[in-house]
């Protein structure tokens, strides 16, 4: 494997020295490996370029501290320089920049600031306690248009004048409000009061005469009723529409389970609200408003007409669900089941806070796309606005019977204005394509391997995209003609992480890993050639050490799939002490890659799988099915059936490391954290006898316990498909327990409750099992975060594999 090298760096991002310094070749311990990972290093974040392009900026965390600073990196002299406070006030922010190239704005601690890119005059637009986001400029140059929450704002470069966009009132019209009939009988008889009335009404038409011909007066409010909510916005860069989002003000989320937190600064018991559970109640529908903030008419884009919005793919699963609810009186549950006549949607959001990921304005401002996903996430469509019909264009519908993958979904317009670029998995891989309104599709890449994170240069010449089109573990930038043609290999790192084009479009920043080596950051021409390396934030403890290169392996599959890859750590002389125990680590979340050649999200457990080599065991880490990376079907293959293909690909794990590297198959472990945990939990409770022991850790035992979003992707609603609920929920399974199992789990962890942990532990008792434990974290959440408890944790499932899982264990015949 490709080991990354960074001696020699021209800057270096110092770390102070840490306190716990293992010797470079002597022997891991569990203090060391689970303390505080300072004495590491840190990993750098969030790389942008300054708006005049010159300098880099990233940030990096401070030694003991969760603070993260602020650097800037020259990348000619390769000098990078921390922040202070009254520095930082100086920096700039990521910048866009108006089509000319003339100006340049960005955020900035919450406020929107503009720059003169000619002379480098800056200007604070904004200085308010709101923090407001995603400036842009208005298709003409002349204004900058940014956000507010929900509310937009534009500021006029040559006035300095700021104004709001459009005025959203989500209330009635206090004068819209008709007489009822005792006001109509008043109106008739009273002459002095029809007098009133028509006075206001005069004085209302003067304003709007006033308001529509003068632009300096603030615009007038739009009322859009008591009933709903924006959930986004967003303008038009020429300031001609806005598109709203909006959800029911009232809909139900459904109860939420409480966490408790037991150890606090009040000396009191304190509950908190968690997410709700899958099937308690569905995401909130979303429908779209469309305003003209010219002609001041607001117009509703119906989603009826796009294809296939009226099927039912679950037509099976509710006439099943129905029939067993009538067959016991529960009619009013069934009736609840009935499909609805027009499917209910969301917009999709890329980006992290929700807003804006699934609308996107050409840069003109003549055409709108939007993405909309169906909640029962079966179906994707990207569609056009037709501004003179009011009405949503369908351009692409994406259909998959099991579900639309959350990630992969970026969409676009060309530099025309009139073509959509988008990512589509539908032929099996994530891949890109071009389509004009008016033409066909055009697939621009293809392959069985991933296309992700799209960027389109300024010029509209050139789309760089992330790919592991060498191998499935192998990352680089890749950049094509937006026309289409050969994909032409820009970096050469196979653990490329995240990439920055300049300004000018001249030079690549490139953020890269290996096992060993947390995100650096390097600078390199964006056509491709020799990088310049910028920062080394890793500590020299931490480097000096011999950590065992994982070795990316193979795994045959004996159910069809392939291969499965896998990460396998061993000591460097494999020829004595065999046969030997082993363990299998499981890494979380289901859908992620953990075998690739950039560094692992797993670092401690990473450590861990060395320290256990140097006990005598060896280890194998692999990317069974569901896991990222390897396309549609993989993803897919666990469709209401979690935990079945996974724990299949983790069996063909064991006969490989018996076959190949003399593992004795009485001696296996297995253990993880999350999806992880889950798949501990199943291999122990559905494959019984195969595993000497496991840790599984903030398990996910019962799925009807999760939330909605992740888990009504893959097993449907549980009102609908309880099957898929009940053969994928380890808890289920209880029942089959005889191999020792530690349980543990943060008590207050919000993603994955410590119910489900507590619960099958009162199952497991219920039904006088041995050898199972529970060890619970009082102030641990999902991922823990205190060192004490990640040594605790960890010296336990240590204490196990070496109690169960090393010992030479009798055969049964003796």
């Amino acid at each position: 494997m490709r080991r990354l090298l960074l001696a020699g760096l021209v800057a270096f991002a110092v770390l102070p020295a840490s306190a716990v310094t293992p010797p470079a070749s002597g022997p891991l311990d569990m203090e060391t490996i689970m303390a505080n990972p300072d004495w590491i290093g840190q990993a750098v974040e969030s790389p942008y370029w300054s708006a005049d392009g010159r300098n880099l900026y990233y940030s990096l965390k401070r030694d003991g501290s969760p603070v993260r600073d602020l650097y800037r990196l020259d990348p000619t002299s390769g000098q990078s320089t921390k922040l202070d406070p009254a520095a930082m006030a100086q920096a700039d922010g990521p910048a866009v920049f108006d089509h000319a190239h003339q100006h340049a704005a960005f955020i900035l601690h919450g406020d929107v600031f503009l720059v003169d890119l000619a002379s480098g005059r800056r200007v604070q637009v904004t200085r308010t306690p709101q923090e407001e986001s995603s400036p842009q400029f208005s298709a003409d140059g002349r204004a900058l248009q940014y956000r507010d929450g929900n509310n937009w704002y534009s500021y006029n470069l040559a006035g300095g004048v700021t104004a709001p966009a459009a005025v959203l009132n989500f209330a009635d019209d206090p004068q819209a409000k008709q007489p009822d009939e005792l006001g109509d009988l008043q109106l008739k008889l009273f002459k002095t009061l029809r007098e009133i009335k028509a006075d206001k009404q005069a004085m209302r038409d003067e304003d709007k005469a006033l308001a529509a011909a003068d632009p300096g007066r603030a615009p007038q409010p739009f009322w859009l009723g008591d009933k709903s909510r924006a959930v986004d916005t967003e303008l038009s860069p020429d300031g001609r529409w806005m598109l709203v989002v909006t959800a029911s003000k009232d809909y139900a989320k459904g109860e939420a389970p409480k966490v408790i937190h037991y150890v606090t600064d009040s000396g009191y018991t304190e509950p908190q609200n968690a997410r709700t559970y899958v099937g308690r109640n569905d995401p909130a529908p979303q429908s779209l408003l469309l305003l003209d903030l010219v002609n001041h008419k607001s117009y509703p884009l119906k989603t009826d007409s796009l294809p296939g919005i009226k099927d039912d793919p679950l037509k099976a699963l509710r006439s099943q669900a129905v029939a067993a609810l009538e067959k016991v009186d529960k009619h009013d549950e069934a009736k609840a089941l009935k499909a609805p006549e027009v499917r209910a949607v969301r917009i999709i959001a890329n980006s992290e806070d929700g807003g804006g990921g699934g609308i996107v304005w050409s840069d003109d401002g003549s055409h709108l796309a939007v993405q909309l996903r169906a909640i029962d996430n079966k179906d994707r469509w990207i569609a056009n606005v037709d501004f003179t019909q009011h009405s949503l264009v369908n351009q692409q519908r994406l259909t998959d019977p099991a579900w639309i993958n959350w990630n992969f979904n970026d969409f676009g317009w060309l530099k025309d204005g009139r073509t959509l670029w988008y990512m589509s998995e539908e032929s099996g891989y994530s891949q890109l394509y071009t389509k004009p309104l008016d033409g066909k599709a055009k697939q621009l890449t293809s392959g069985k391997f991933e296309v992700s994170h799209p960027l389109l240069t300024d010029d509209g010449q050139w789309f760089y995209v992330r790919t592991n089109q060498l191998a499935p573990y192998s990352y680089d930038v890749y950049r094509l003609p937006a026309t289409g043609g050969a994909l032409t290999r820009v970096t050469n790192y196979q653990g490329m992480d995240e990439f920055k084009l300049s300004p000018d479009g001249r030079q690549l920043a490139v953020l890269h890993s290996s096992p060993y080596v947390f995100a650096q950051l390097a600078v390199q021409d964006a056509a491709g050639g020799t990088p310049r390396e910028l920062t080394n934030t890793m500590q020299p403890a931490y480097t000096a050490h011999a950590w065992i290169t994982p070795k990316i392996v193979q795994v045959p599959s004996s159910h069809g799939a392939g291969v499965i890859y896998a990460k396998y750590y061993g000591p460097a002389d494999e020829t004595a002490a065999a046969p030997r125990p082993a363990v299998l680590f499981v890494h979380g979340a289901g859908y992620l890659q953990n075998v690739t050649l950039s560094s692992t999200y797993y670092f401690r457990e990473q450590m861990f799988n060395n320290l256990l080599v140097q006990q005598g065991f060896v280890v194998l880490d692999m990317d069974y099915r569901a896991s990222e990376g390897y396309g549609r079907a993989w993803r897919t293959a666990i469709y209401e059936k979690m935990g079945h293909p996974e724990l299949e690909d983790l069996l063909d794990g064991k006969a490989w490391l018996v076959k190949n590297h003399g593992v004795d198959p009485q001696r296996l472990g297995v253990y993880g954290g999350s999806y992880g945990g889950f798949m501990t939990e199943m291999a122990l409770l559905r494959a019984p006898g195969e595993f000497a022991a496991g840790a599984a850790l903030r398990a996910p035992s019962d799925w009807t316990s999760y939330n909605d979003e992740y888990t009504s992707n893959i097993l449907n609603d549980p009102k609908l498909d309880p099957a898929a609920y009940e053969t994928s929920s380890p808890i289920e399974f209880a029942a089959n327990l005889r191999d020792p199992l530690l349980i543990e789990h943060g008590l207050i962890d919000d993603n994955v409750m410590s119910s489900d942990s507590i619960r099958l532990y009162q199952r497991l008792l219920e039904l006088h099992k041995q050898n199972f434990w529970i060890s619970l974290y009082p102030l641990e959440r999902h991922g823990f975060q205190h060192p004490d408890s990640w040594y605790d944790e960890y010296r336990r499932i240590d204490e196990l594999f070496n109690t169960y899982v090393k010992p030479v264990r009798a055969s049964a015949g003796n």
